[in-house]
């Protein structure tokens, strides 16, 4: 019975039609530009507004996947919000019975190839001979997809002219209706397009290989399957994602399971009550709409209960409040937000000293009051050294990003050189952390070590550290501009007094032969790291301590002392530890 039909006819029919689908979908893309993204995030508020922008967009898109994939990406980015989404995706199913209406209407009444072949000749004659960035490739490839689609349609429809010929279905096996429900989905889910199943339950219809019934079973097996896509695209994206590609599966399948109970009504009306039992295909069609319109009237009044349902169902997961100061500030008003970006900068710059204490397992009670305001978060000591320094590293995200918006508003010059200083103190603190984030290990290895000088060293950092910081904190809690520039400048010189012990104790090491060659090269180039870091903060300090005419001020005192400071070098030894 199978001998007449021609398998291979209806594979490459398919082939051509999804390529022709594929054809179509990409040159709308390309003709309309931005312009479906735009409707989508500006036409989409209210329930009936996102479903009439769903309904649209994709009934021209031809692609209720690519619709929900994108709906999928603004609803993530906090573009569009739950309710709107769901509604843009009600409306998307009743935009794809468009392409049911196509075919049925023109694909089984007229010779397909008169006027199939004209469009692929014209379409991809275009293509050849117009510019590829032109909007003129873009039409011929509309032509084109769309010749492609029909002439597809025609290879599927004879391939099985042969076979239905000597096809009797009374000898065909009774699966139930429930086979070919799951006949239709799978084929969805496979070839990721509801429109290339609906053409081939269309054709076969056509052909009277199916009944009326066990097509329309097909079609809600179609409407099921197509969600497929959305929710590969929506595993292991965040919980809003999962929302919608729930909320996707939910109103198709819910559809469908109420559809497939009242498949004797929805076929009576269609046949019946339409009159078109003479024109099953132009009847599936309608049923196609009918079934979608059914699960609109269902779902659409309980849009805000569903969202609700699901943000129960996929509740957003906590997540530690990095930013304390610009959170609840707003970019439109650059001198209140410069304020924000500064304390901000301030809180980000504790932190980081908090990371470093913790960098050497100094107690950081020995530096800071447990009620001071950058105080670390819940759970904050059970984190690992590499997730407090991603949490660093994301908090100067957020001031970046933040300092980017207050950036966009028109400022005066001197507010706009007042937070690119602060940007530079942000960018420079981080460095701190990761310059002795690096050698880290170096510490650790000084602490277990049997040498008695790196072990010495060890403990002398975590001395130089613990000093430093308590003056650090001291010159950021105090409101007297003077004594800041005059803190910070004194600071900069204890870094250089222990900087010069440091070398004329490993001086008398190596002289003792108190420590070996490789560790003398290593304990240097640490000490190198923690001068660095010491002298980032402060200069980040000066940064976001300082206005723009007292760093200035401050730059012209530091030139003078590190000139006074090569002279001393010059001329005598370092200071002593009692001196320094």
């Amino acid at each position: 019975m199978f001998e007449d039909f021609d398998f291979w006819k209806m594979l490459a029919g398919l082939g051509v039609f999804l390529f022709g689908m594929f054809m179509m979908e990409e040159a709308i893309r390309k003709l309309s530009g931005s312009a479906f993204k735009r409707m989508i995030r500006r036409y989409t508020d209210g329930r009936f507004r996102s479903m009439s922008t769903g309904l649209l967009a994709t009934a021209v898109l031809q692609s209720s996947s690519a619709l929900s994939l994108m709906v999928l990406a603004f609803v993530g980015a906090g573009i569009m919000t739950l309710e709107n989404g769901i509604g843009v995706i009600l409306g998307s199913n009743i935009g794809s019975t468009f392409t049911s209406w196509i075919v049925a209407s023109v694909g089984f009444k007229i010779q397909i190839e008169s006027f199939a072949l004209p469009l692929v000749g014209v379409g991809g004659l275009g293509l050849v001979f117009a510019n590829q960035s032109s909007g003129y490739a873009g039409a011929s490839k509309l032509l084109a997809g769309f010749g492609f689609l029909f002439l597809g349609l025609a290879y599927m429809k004879e391939s099985v002219d042969g076979f239905t010929a000597g096809f009797d279905a009374s000898r065909m096996p009774d699966y139930g209706l429930a086979f070919y429900l799951l006949v239709g989905l799978v084929m969805t889910a496979i070839m990721h397009s509801s429109a290339a199943t609906m053409a081939i339950v269309l054709t076969a219809l056509n052909a009277k290989l199916f009944s009326f019934d066990e097509a329309t079973v097909m079609v809600i097996g179609a409407n099921v399957g197509t969600t497929m896509t959305i929710l590969l695209g929506a595993l292991g994206g965040s919980q809003i994602k999962k929302r919608v590609a729930l909320s996707h599966f939910i109103f198709n399948a819910a559809t469908g399971v109420v559809a497939f109970l009242l498949t004797p009504a929805l076929v009576w009306l269609v046949l019946d009550f339409f009159a078109l039992a003479a024109n099953p295909v132009l009847g599936l069609a309608l049923y196609h709409t009918l079934f979608n319109l059914l699960g609109v009237t269902i779902f659409l009044p309980i849009v805000n209960l569903l969202a609700a349902l699901l943000t129960r169902l996929f509740p957003d997961k906590k997540r530690e409040a990095l930013t304390l100061f610009i959170k609840d500030s707003t970019a439109e008003v650059p001198e209140a937000a410069i304020a924000s970006l500064r304390e901000e900068a301030l809180h980000l710059t504790k932190r980081i000293l908090r990371f470093n204490l913790a960098l050497l397992k100094i107690d950081e009670k020995l530096v800071f009051s447990l009620y001071d305001y950058s105080a670390p978060q819940h759970g904050e000591a059970a984190k690992t050294i590499e997730q407090r320094y991603q949490d660093l590293k994301l908090l100067q995200a957020e001031i970046l990003t933040f300092a980017a918006h207050v950036q966009s508003r028109e400022m005066s010059e001197t507010e706009s050189r007042a937070i690119n200083q602060l940007l530079h103190g942000v960018r420079i603190v981080l460095h701190s952390a990761k310059t002795l984030k690096d050698v880290r290990h170096n510490f650790e290895d000084f602490e277990g070590s049997e040498n008695i000088f790196l072990n010495d060293q060890y403990d002398n950092f975590r001395k130089r550290m613990v000093e430093l910081y308590l003056g650090i904190d001291k010159t950021i809690a105090s409101a007297d501009e003077n004594y800041r520039t005059k803190a910070i400048l004194k600071l900069l010189k204890v870094i250089n007094d222990h900087d010069h012990l440091f070398f004329k104790q490993a001086t008398k090491a190596i002289n003792s032969r108190a420590i070996e060659d490789l560790e003398v090269s290593t304990v240097i180039l640490v000490n190198r790291a923690f001068v660095q870091s010491a002298r980032q903060v402060l200069l980040a300090l000066r940064e976001l301590l300082l206005t723009v005419e007292e760093a200035a001020r401050f730059d012209q005192v530091q030139e003078i002392s590190d000139s006074l400071l090569e002279n001393e070098n010059r001329q005598g030894p370092a200071p002593s530890s009692a001196e320094a």
